[in-house]
């Protein structure tokens, strides 16, 4: 691709992360929940003209049901953006956040466009892994080598965990990990910068007076890291997907409801309405591998994006990788050499959840501000993570 501009990233925001089916956010509409983190990213750019916006590109993994209908134009118009705005959903399931901004940069890039919003958004809550109507054609099952297109994601890690050696144990000290510093990372205010705190109103019956009593609140944290997670905890679980197996709930990644969006602009832009960029984006790249052990995708992206930029994996200062379950996550690291204080210093889905389409745009957030917030300029992170039927997905991007 021959580049003619620069895409600068000038507004990162996420939702609070609520857990799937039962969570804080089961009652939010997947739609509205997108319409709140457009309006909370672009309130942050009082200057920037709406009218400019070429179009919003919206990651997401099960686009039907509630969150069908091309969920990107209809959250762009409840979030109140010009019906001269127009809007995409597109999807590869966990990387779909993730490939919305990298398609957003590339139109910047190419002097195609000069104002793009890239977002993702995922209610577990009301649509289903697989989507409210799984539907398998009868051609994957007529040939071995296709079968692995039906297996579950659980039964994927399970085969990671076996042909890279991952111990039981090891993934739940994983597991722990990704709760710990999750939770260090709350106390501490360091999602702050990223959450676009969300109101919401809920029914509850009141049994005495036999009425349904409306109960607003206000959320500002992410629902799934755990204060008693112990690896005594942990070692209980019993497994889910094998039974001699070692993939337990506790070190996969949680079901989750959230959104996130990020605003992209080119220098011209940044200048015309004196923008502070938070980043610049740099590439991405997909790969793909054996349907079987689809977690270890990022083990053939990650060296992918790098040789694209250029970049070595000691110029990455931060590694945001996905945890879909912590035998992939922890095959990956191994495999590549990671430099685990890099990789999720605040915690991963393990804690965090994952709501799959949504994850890569929520994962970018959480990166840019993490850069920003250790005063650090000029250098490079990634986010990087596995994909459903056998893929892998990373992008890097540059702190400004």
């Amino acid at each position: 691709m021959k580049q003619v501009q620069e895409a600068y990233i000038v507004a990162a925001v996420r939702s609070p992360v609520g857990k799937a089916p039962r969570g804080m956010l089961k009652n939010v509409r997947p739609d509205d929940l997108l319409a709140h983190v457009l309006r909370a990213a672009l309130d942050r750019l009082p200057t920037l003209d709406r009218s400019l916006i070429e179009d919003v590109i919206v990651g997401c993994a099960m686009p039907e049901g509630e969150q069908g209908m091309n969920v990107a134009r209809i959250g762009t118009l409840l979030a109140g953006l010009p019906n001269t705005v127009a809007g995409m959903t597109i999807n590869r399931f966990c990387s779909s956040g993730l490939n919305a901004i990298a398609l957003a940069a590339d139109r910047i890039r190419l002097g195609e466009a000069d104002v793009m919003i890239a977002a993702g958004v995922e209610s577990m809550s009301m649509v289903p892994m697989g989507g409210n109507k799984l539907s398998l054609g009868s051609s994957i099952f007529e040939r071995e080598e296709n079968i692995a297109i039906a297996y579950g994601m659980g039964l994927t890690a399970e085969k990671v965990a076996t042909q890279w050696g991952i111990s039981r144990e090891d993934q739940d000290i994983f597991a722990l990990q990704s709760h710990t510093r999750a939770l260090a990372a709350l106390a501490e205010g360091r999602f702050a910068d990223e959450i676009a705190p969300l109101d919401v109103t809920y029914r509850v019956p009141n049994l005495a007076s036999g009425e349904v009593e409306l109960l607003n609140k206000s959320l500002f944290h992410d629902e799934g890291p755990r204060a008693d997670t112990s690896l005594e905890t942990l070692a209980k679980l019993k497994t889910v997907f094998s039974a001699k197996g070692s993939v337990t709930a506790g070190n996969s990644s949680q079901m989750s409801d959230g959104a996130a969006a990020l605003v992209l602009v080119s220098e011209k832009i940044l200048k015309q309405f004196d923008l502070q960029p938070l980043a610049k984006f740099i590439n991405f790249a997909i790969r793909g591998v054996a349907p079987e052990i689809m977690g270890i995708g990022p083990k053939e992206a990650i060296p992918a994006a790098l040789k694209m930029a250029g970049l070595t994996l000691a110029q990455m200062e931060w590694i945001e990788l996905n945890e879909a379950f912590a035998a992939q996550a922890l095959a990956v690291s191994r495999d590549l050499g990671l430099d685990m204080n890099l990789v999720n210093p605040n915690g991963g889905a393990i804690a965090l959840g994952h709501p799959l389409g949504a994850t890569g745009a929520i994962r970018a957030a959480t990166l840019i501000h993490g850069l920003r917030r250790q005063s650090k300029s000029g250098v490079y992170g990634m986010v990087s993570m596995c994909i459903g039927t056998g893929m892998g997905a990373a992008g890097i991007f540059q702190s400004v």
